[in-house]
This record gives C-alpha cells, sequence and structure tokens, in this order.
C-alpha cells in the first residue's frame, strides 16, 4: 500500500531480492489518475530505484473496460434493480471517489474512463435511467470533481425519482467509503427526502472478480 503496511517501496525491494526479473503493477482500481494509479507506480519506481537492479517494470495504467468486469458490474446493476419496488422506474447512480481538482489535469483520463465504465455497464444491463456523480471529497468539496452524490440525490428527489440504486463503479471492495459514505450517510440524506436508496454488492472476492484480474494480468504478461 502507498500510506500503510506493507509498504510498496519495501516490498518491491523484498521481491527483488527473492529474484524476480520483471514486476506487474496491478493496482485494484481500474481507472486512471495520475494522482490515484500513477501514484502506485512512482512508488514502484522508487522501490526499485533503491534495489539498484535492472528488473523490468510493466505497470496496468487501466482496465475500466475489461468484459468480465462489466459483465460482473452489470449483473449486480440487474440484481439489485430486482430488489426495487419499481425496477423499471428506479435510476441507477454510478459513483466513484472525487479527486482536487488541482491535481487532476486537463489531460487526465479519470473522468472520462468513469463515464466509459458507467455507460457500458449501462448499456449491458439495458439501464434506461441513469448518472454519475462523485462521492468521499474532502472537507472543501467545492475543489473537487463534481458533482457530489449529496448534490445529485437533492436533485434526483426534486425531479421526482423515488427509488436509486447505487452502483460504486470507482471501488471493488467493501471499505470506508462504501460501508460509511454509502450505506449510511448518502442513504440517510435520500431517506430524508423521501428516496429509497440501495447499493450494489461490492466483488469483493467473487471469483469472477479474481479471474477479471487474472484476464488483465495474461494481457499485461
Amino acid at each position: 500500500m502507498k500510506h500503510w503496511h506493507p509498504f510498496i517501496e519495501d516490498t518491491i525491494q523484498e521481491i527483488v531480492k527473492e529474484g524476480a526479473d520483471s514486476i506487474i503493477g496491478l493496482a485494484l482500481a481500474p481507472h486512471y489518475s495520475r494522482l490515484s494509479i500513477g501514484g502506485y507506480e512512482d512508488a514502484i519506481v522508487r522501490g526499485l530505484s533503491r534495489t539498484g537492479s535492472k528488473v523490468s517494470l510493466t505497470m496496468v495504467k487501466s482496465w475500466h473496460t475489461n468484459h468480465s468486469l462489466i459483465d460482473l458490474l452489470s449483473e449486480r446493476v440487474q440484481d439489485g434493480l430486482n430488489k426495487m419496488q419499481r425496477p423499471d422506474e428506479a435510476l441507477v447512480l454510478f459513483t466513484a471517489h472525487s479527486l482536487p481538482k488541482k491535481m487532476v489535469e486537463n489531460d487526465d483520463p479519470y473522468q472520462k474512463q468513469l463515464f466509459e465504465t458507467s455507460k457500458l455497464v449501462a448499456n449491458s444491463a439495458r439501464i434506461r435511467r441513469w448518472s454519475f456523480a462523485f462521492q468521499s471529497a474532502g472537507e472543501h468539496r467545492e475543489n473537487w470533481l463534481g458533482p457530489q452524490i449529496h448534490e445529485q440525490i437533492i436533485k434526483l428527489a426534486r425531479d421526482g425519482v423515488s427509488e436509486i440504486l447505487v452502483c460504486p463503479v470507482g471501488f471493488v471492495s467493501d471499505h470506508l467509503e462504501i460501508l460509511y459514505d454509502l450505506d449510511i450517510e448518502a442513504k440517510q440524506q435520500a431517506k430524508s427526502l423521501g428516496v429509497r436508496l440501495e447499493r450494489t454488492m461490492s466483488l469483493n472476492d467473487d471469483p469472477g472478480f479474481i479471474q477479471a484480474l487474472a484476464s488483465v494480468v495474461r494481457s499485461a504478461v
């Protein structure tokens, strides 16, 4: 990890000591941003530089259009909609972690890739109504990529949407931004506006997801 044990730089040095002659870097986040995935790559490079070795590095920049990933997300969206009172009327809201605007350069593909994934999933699941919002921004939300999910929930409620199914396409597992930001905070806000809000199941350790990761690695190899 970048911010806690086991640190990437330390792990890279251990890998080199064990005799690896090449490394494939795969961040468990499908969409590239210089601030996010680029940061992981930088940490790997720093770790390699400390070893003084000539181990080759292949970094997977993104895998946001992987067919298995799209299929898995599509299945979860369909399952989630089937549990709604009015599946045909419910709106699917795709979300991903927001980033500080000043840290996202104009040519950064992060937002574009998120929209690409959302559209692919929507088409695969044959969704009639869907939208996108960012979530989990820092304290000064006006300086982060938007619209923010709380703003979007208010807008959708005003537009007459009574049921929202959130699909956090920017995340692959349960953690704080899922279990609190969505399951508690966003859900409570929606309820206060008379809107039912549910969430698709995270990929976590789904065998299909593991196979998707394996296919990404095979492509890199």
